[in-house]
């Protein structure tokens, strides 16, 4: 392909440029521009020769008042223009280009090519590793800050006073420093038994302090920088039951009435408290359980808890009874205030004869103790309003020898007393304690029930075990009547058994 043919004197060099780049543009294939190279270096190095030339024409045809202005690609000319006088002008690489062949050029191109994308990548990489350098210096400064910090000293909040700016002496250096100790002002007691003063009380709101706050300080100027939560005894924190209990009020046989009461005093008034402002009565406090042992006092609480969504701490009255004065009463202020921050909270106290035998005077300090963490009960349980999401729930069986303070109304209201079961208590009882089992369906629970009188719910439920045993001793399958009748002789044996001693 002939690109360029010879020119006449008159022909301007725009139109040769013209000529040509509308050429390159019509090539879609290398082979053309390889035909025309020869041609090509021709003509950039008349270019080259006749610079001005084409700049003269350029203006020329820019001065020629043409309706349309410049051609699209005169700018494009222009350009070109540029590079190749950069080219003439510089350290005579352009020189050397003129003297590469095409294949030299395109060679030398792709050579550039997989440099760019070499130094592309290598940018990436770089880029990368300067993000991961940036977050380490980032993970690092704030490790640094971390271990740079103080350690907070723990004080306790005593007082809080009110600084009043009309009784300020303006004194000297004194004015700048007393303008700011207008408002509250703390005294502090520090984990070293030190009490200060703070005229300043430091980055926590004054207004939400209040005497008796755990606090952290910093440890050289004393400012309150953070409120701490409330410490408790870990004893107490012990005390909380975190898995809930499987049993269910289906579980509990011959108690109906006693579940209805304790439903009505203690689930009742969490579930459902509009039913009581309705009403405009006031919930029992507290629910107190009596009654001979084995009868499913214990058993009934467990259910109650189970049933409940409420936090349940239980409190056996001997864990009350301390060594050291005023340690058990440490512990019922404790757990009442547990029991309060994790409203709604039922506190169940087993055993409460441990701690609440009426009083009497003695010479012991042990007794003394005793009856001291005893009116601190009575003291927790006159402090905490009716409505409040906390209920008490105790369980003895020697009523008898409770302290009357206990028993009277507005601490424990509701009494419920728990008897020995009935005949149909029994049967529904050992019916109970039967399902998992694989009985026999001769089985008679009313016949077994008329043959356990004066047994307890426990003691029926030794019979199930024990005729349990007696089947598997002579392995059978299944349970049958005579294995629960086996069963009943065996408890009875161990009732009435006279443990007899000899020297």
């Amino acid at each position: 392909m002939n690109l360029f043919h010879p020119l006449s004197a008159e022909t301007c060099l725009a139109d040769r440029c013209i000529s040509f780049l509308d050429s390159l543009l019509m090539m879609s294939h290398t082979s053309e521009i390889k035909n025309c190279s020869q041609a090509a270096t021709g003509f950039f190095a008349s270019m080259l020769t006749y610079p001005f030339v084409l700049v003269s024409n350029l203006m020329t045809v820019n001065n020629c008042g043409l309706a349309g202005g410049l051609p699209p690609y005169a700018e494009t000319y222009k350009t070109w223009l540029e590079c190749w006088r950069h080219l003439s002008q510089g350290d005579g690489i352009g020189e050397e280009v003129l003297k590469m062949s095409t294949e030299e050029i395109v060679q030398r191109t792709r050579l550039l090519d997989s440099e760019i994308k070499i130094m592309k990548s290598e940018v990436l990489r770089v880029t990368h590793e300067l993000q991961a350098m940036k977050d380490k210096i980032k993970e690092n400064t704030e490790k640094i800050k971390v271990n740079k910090t103080l350690p907070y000293l723990v004080s306790n909040v005593i007082e809080l006073l009110d600084v009043d700016p009309n009784d300020q002496e303006e004194d000297g250096a004194n004015i700048d420093l007393d303008s700011q100790r207008k408002g509250k002002c703390a005294v502090i007691k520090t984990s070293t038994r030190q009490t200060y003063f703070l005229p300043v009380i430091g980055l926590v709101d004054a207004e939400k302090l209040k005497p008796g706050d755990l606090v952290g300080v910093n440890k050289d100027s004393y400012l309150i920088l953070e409120t701490l939560p409330t410490e408790y005894d870990s004893r107490v924190k012990a005390m909380e039951v975190d898995e809930r209990p499987t049993e269910q009020y289906s579980d509990i046989g011959g108690l109906d009435k006693q579940i209805q009461e304790l439903v009505e005093a203690i689930v009742l008034p969490m579930n459902h408290k509009e039913k009581f402002e309705n009403l405009g009565i006031q919930p029992p406090k507290g629910v107190l359980m009596y009654g001979p042992p084995g009868t499913g006092k214990t058993l009934l609480a467990r259910a109650c808890a189970a049933q409940t969504k409420a936090t349940f701490l239980k409190l056996a009255g001997p864990q009350l009874v301390q060594m050291f004065i005023g340690d058990g009463a440490k512990l019922v202020r404790d757990a009442f205030a547990l029991a309060k921050e994790k409203a709604p909270s039922i506190i169940f106290i087993d055993e409460l004869d441990a701690i609440g035998t009426k009083r009497f005077d003695s010479e012991k300090a042990g007794d003394r103790e005793v009856q001291r963490t005893m009116l601190e009960l009575l003291n927790q349980l006159d402090g905490f309003q009716p409505n409040m999401q906390v209920k008490v729930i105790a369980a003895t069986n020697r009523v008898d020898i409770l302290d009357p303070a206990l028993l009277r109304s507005g601490r424990l209201d509701r009494k419920i007393e728990f008897p020995m079961p009935n005949e149909e208590a029994r049967a529904r009882i050992m019916q109970i304690h039967s399902r998992k089992m694989n009985v026999s369906p001769d089985v008679n629970y009313e016949e077994l029930a008329r043959c356990t009188d004066d047994f307890n719910g426990a003691q029926c439920k030794a019979v199930c075990v024990e005729a349990g045993m007696i089947a598997l001793r002579r392995g059978a399958t299944e349970l049958n009547h005579e294995d629960y009748m086996e069963g009943i002789l065996e408890v009875q044996a161990k009732k009435k058994a006279n443990l007899q001693y000899y020297a």
